[in-house]
C-alpha cells in the first residue's frame, strides 16, 4: 500500500438514495476533482468550505449532476491528506462514472478500510480508535453507538496510558541500575520491584475483567427461554419483543421449533431463543424440537427457566434449574396472576422474578435482572474504556503473564537483565494494542473487515 497515491471510492451504502457521496484522498485529489466538477461563480475548492457546482463530462462539459463537493486540506483532515467529498444524488450509475472519472486521471481504486489505514499509519487515530471507526459503523443500538463513540475519542489509549507510563518508569530505573552500576545508581531491591509490578497489575487485572461486558456490548449475547410446555415461554417471548412474533395457544406443545428475534435491552442487542417445551417427545416432530431446545439452552449466554406459578413444581422443572444452576441462568415465576398459592419453589440460588406475561405484570423487573446478569457485579460497564474486542482481550492476558513471569523472576533472585526481558514483552503486549508495534499482517486482518469507502 502506497501513501502517496491518490485514491477513491464510493463512501455511501451501495443502491439508490437521495445523496451518495465519493471521496478522494491523497496529492492530486483537489486536481482531480477539479477536472470534472463547475463549481458555482468559477470558484476553486477551499478548504473547510462545501461548495455548490456540477458534475460534467470533462471532455464536452455537458452536465452530469448536480453537486455539493468539499474539500478538506492537509493535515485537518479524516487521513491527514488532501480530501475532496463529492456529495451527488445517490444514483449508483453516476456515483460510479465519478469513480471511472477519477481513476482515468490518475486516482487508485481504495482498498476495504484504506481511508481509515492512512489515518492509522499517519498519526491521526491509533489502533483502538480505528477499531472503533468500525464498531460505529456496524452498530445496531444507540447505546453501542456511545460507546462506540467513546473508543473513538480515545477512551481506552486513556486508560492504558497511566499502565504503561508506570511499565516503561520500572523498565528505566531496572535499566539506570545495571548501565550505571559503576557510577553507584542504586539497585531496586526485589520487594519494591515486586511492589510496582503489583500496581501495573491491579489496573490491568480490572482491564480484562471488563472484557465479559464489553464483548456483550460490541456482540450482543443470546438468551434462551426454556422450560415445560404451556408455562408461557412464547407469551413471555412476546412480552420481550413487544409484539406477536411467536404463536401462543392453550394447548402444550404449541412451539416445535426454535423461534428468534433481536431486541434491545437496556441499548445491548440481545438475540432471544424461545424454544420448544421440554418434556418426553410425544412424536418424532416434538423429539426433533426438543432436541434443539437443549442445543439452544446448551448455546445461550443466559438462560431463563420459565416455571408455571398455576402449577406444582415438577421433576422436569428441578431437572432444568439443577442443569443451568452453575450457569448464567434466572428463573421466572410466570402467570403469577393466577397462582393456586403464594409459596414460590426452590430454585437451587437462582433470582426468581415473579411475572405475568398476560398482563405485563414484573416484565420491566425482568429485563432489569436480565441487564443485571450482563453487567455483573464488577462495574465494568461504568467505566469508560473497555476492552470490546479477542484481540485488545488477547494482548491484555499476554501482558498479565508476562508481569507474572517478572513476578516469579524476582521471587527467584533472577538477574535483573532476565527480569526486564519479561517487563519488555509485557510493554510491547500493551503498544500492540494501540497499534505502537503491530505486523503488517495484524493490521490488514483488521482493516480488511471494513467496508470500501471507510
Amino acid at each position: 500500500m502506497h501513501l502517496d497515491d491518490t485514491i477513491v471510492a464510493i463512501s455511501t451504502p451501495p443502491g439508490r438514495g437521495g445523496i451518495g457521496v465519493v471521496r478522494l484522498a491523497g496529492p492530486e485529489a483537489r486536481e482531480i476533482a477539479a477536472s470534472f466538477l463547475r463549481l458555482v461563480a468559477n470558484r476553486q475548492l477551499e478548504a473547510g468550505r462545501a461548495l455548490f457546482g456540477e458534475l460534467v463530462e470533462p471532455a464536452t462539459g455537458e452536465r452530469i449532476d448536480e453537486i455539493v463537493a468539499t474539500f478538506f486540506a492537509k493535515p485537518h483532515s479524516y487521513t491527514t491528506d488532501d480530501i475532496v467529498e463529492i456529495s451527488c444524488h445517490g444514483a449508483p450509475v453516476v456515483l460510479r462514472h465519478v469513480v471511472e472519472m477519477s481513476l482515468a486521471r490518475g486516482a487508485r481504486l481504495a482498498e476495504p478500510g484504506e481511508f481509515t489505514m492512512r489515518a492509522f499509519l499517519n498519526g491521526r487515530l491509533d489502533l483502538t480508535q480505528a477499531e472503533a471507526v468500525r464498531d460505529l459503523i456496524e452498530s445496531q443500538t444507540l447505546f453501542q453507538a456511545k460507546v462506540a463513540a467513546q473508543q473513538l475519542d480515545g477512551a481506552l489509549s486513556h486508560r492504558l496510558q497511566p499502565i504503561k507510563q508506570q511499565l516503561v518508569q520500572l523498565i528505566a530505573t531496572l535499566e539506570a541500575g545495571i548501565d550505571f552500576a559503576e557510577d553507584d545508581v542504586a539497585v531496586m531491591p526485589g520487594t519494591e520491584i515486586v511492589r510496582r509490578i503489583g500496581e501495573i497489575r491491579e489496573p490491568l487485572e480490572k482491564l480484562a475483567a471488563s472484557f465479559a461486558y464489553g464483548k456483550v456490548v460490541h456482540e450482543g449475547l443470546t438468551l434462551a427461554i426454556v422450560g415445560r410446555p404451556n408455562v408461557g415461554k412464547s407469551s413471555l417471548f412476546n412480552c420481550l419483543v413487544e409484539r406477536e412474533r411467536a404463536i401462543v395457544t392453550a394447548t402444550p406443545g404449541t412451539t416445535r421449533d426454535l423461534v428468534t428475534e433481536t431486541v434491545a435491552i437496556g441499548g445491548l442487542p440481545v438475540r432471544l431463543v424461545d424454544t420448544a417445551g421440554i418434556r418426553h417427545a410425544l412424536d418424532e416432530a416434538e423429539s426433533i424440537g426438543i432436541r434443539k431446545s437443549m442445543e439452544a439452552l446448551a448455546d445461550a449466554d443466559l438462560v431463563l427457566v420459565v416455571l408455571d406459578a398455576s402449577q406444582p413444581v415438577d421433576d422436569m422443572d428441578r431437572e432444568l434449574l439443577e442443569q443451568v444452576r452453575q450457569r448464567a441462568a434466572v428463573a421466572v415465576w410466570n402467570k403469577c396472576d393466577v397462582a393456586r398459592d403464594s409459596n414460590t419453589p426452590a430454585t437451587s440460588g437462582l433470582t426468581l422474578v415473579h411475572t405475568s406475561a398476560l398482563s405485563g405484570e414484573g416484565i420491566a423487573s425482568l429485563r432489569e435482572e436480565i441487564l443485571q446478569r450482563v453487567r455483573g457485579d464488577g462495574g465494568a460497564q461504568m467505566e469508560s474504556g473497555f476492552l470490546t474486542n479477542v484481540r485488545q482481550q488477547d494482548l491484555v492476558t499476554k501482558t498479565l503473564a508476562a508481569l507474572e513471569a517478572a513476578e516469579a523472576a524476582v521471587a527467584n533472585r533472577t538477574p535483573h537483565e532476565m527480569i526486564l526481558l519479561d517487563l519488555y514483552n509485557a510493554l510491547r503486549a500493551l503498544d500492540e494494542i494501540t497499534g505502537a508495534t503491530t505486523a503488517d499482517d495484524i493490521l490488514n486482518l483488521i482493516f480488511s473487515t471494513f467496508c470500501i469507502g471507510k
